[in-house]
This record gives C-alpha cells, structure tokens and sequence, in this order.
C-alpha cells in the first residue's frame, strides 16, 4: 500500500539507513582499539622483559663490569636470553623476530647520586663508584588485524630501556 503526500515525511527505512552511515565508523573504532590493546600489551610484555633483563644483570659480580662497554663473562648472553624468552636457557621467544642484536647492554658509574656518595657500603673501596648496567631493547611491532587492512606497522618499533646499579651479589 502506497502512502500519498510528501516522501520527506515518510521515515521508513531511516533507521537501515543511519545504521548504513555509521557502520564503517564503528567498524573503524573497534578495529583500532583492537591493535592499539595489542601494541600496548606487546610493549607491557617488552618493558618487563628488559626490567627482568636488567635485575638479572645487577646481580652479577662486580669482576664482570667496569665503567664503560658491555660487560663481561656470560652476562651479556645470558641477559639477552632471559630478555628473549624469560629463561637462562633456550626457550620459546617472547617476540617472533627478536634477535640477540636486538637487546643491547651498557655500564657507566656513579660516584653520588641524589647528594649521597657512591663509594659507601657494599660500594666502599671502588673509587669509580657504582657500577650502573643498562639495558635497552627495540623490537619491530608486527599488527594483529592491521595487515589486513593496509596497516602494515611497517617502521614500528617497540622500545624499552631499564637501568639498574649493580649489586656484586
């Protein structure tokens, strides 16, 4: 049955329509959220990784750090290790493509910090002060959905970097 009088009056339809208007929008919003959850969990994940990474190689012997370069002995490899997969040993990787050359570790010293000395306690006797590891990484972020459509995440990296002062324990 046809209505007569003016088409601007008649409503049926418009709420199809509306839905048509604002669907690729909120398909837009939800995919979004979607890998943006993702990238933070990924970085969540790296930021604890290089943190552990970084307590594991404060715990080291003094023997093994000076003030400037990497340091010495199996530290850098086991620390790298335990960044990679959370384990000393071999393991799954936290990260598909994360690779040794990925995790970099670096020493530096510190006589004071904060007005107090660093030469003190278990520090005495070592006229540098403390031995301060430091431990970064940078992984590439590699999409969820995003791929499928057209955001590739090419160039996105995750980054994240975690001082400690050595304990000589």
């Amino acid at each position: 049955m046809m209505r007569h009088g003016s088409p601007f009056r008649d409503r049926r339809g418009a709420a199809a329509a509306e839905m048509a208007l604002v669907a690729p929008l909120l398909c837009a919003i939800m995919i979004g959220s979607v890998e943006l959850g993702s990238y933070f969990y990924n970085e969540h994940i790296l930021v604890k990784a290089v943190r552990d990474g970084a307590r594991y190689a404060a715990r080291q012997s003094f023997t093994n750090y000076g003030c400037s370069g990497a340091p010495t002995g199996s530290v850098v490899a086991n620390t790298q290790a335990l960044v990679r997969t959370s384990l000393l040993s071999s393991g799954t990787d936290r990260f598909p493509d994360i690779q040794n050359g990925d995790i970099t570790l670096s020493t530096s010293c510190k006589t004071t910090e904060g007005g107090q000395s660093m030469t003190n306690g278990v520090y005495k006797g070592m006229a540098t002060g403390a031995p301060i590891v430091t431990v970064q990484a940078t992984v590439d972020y590699e999409p969820v959905i995003g791929a499928a459509f057209g955001f590739s995440g090419v160039g996105m990296h995750l980054n994240a970097s975690q001082q400690a002062a050595v304990m000589g324990i």
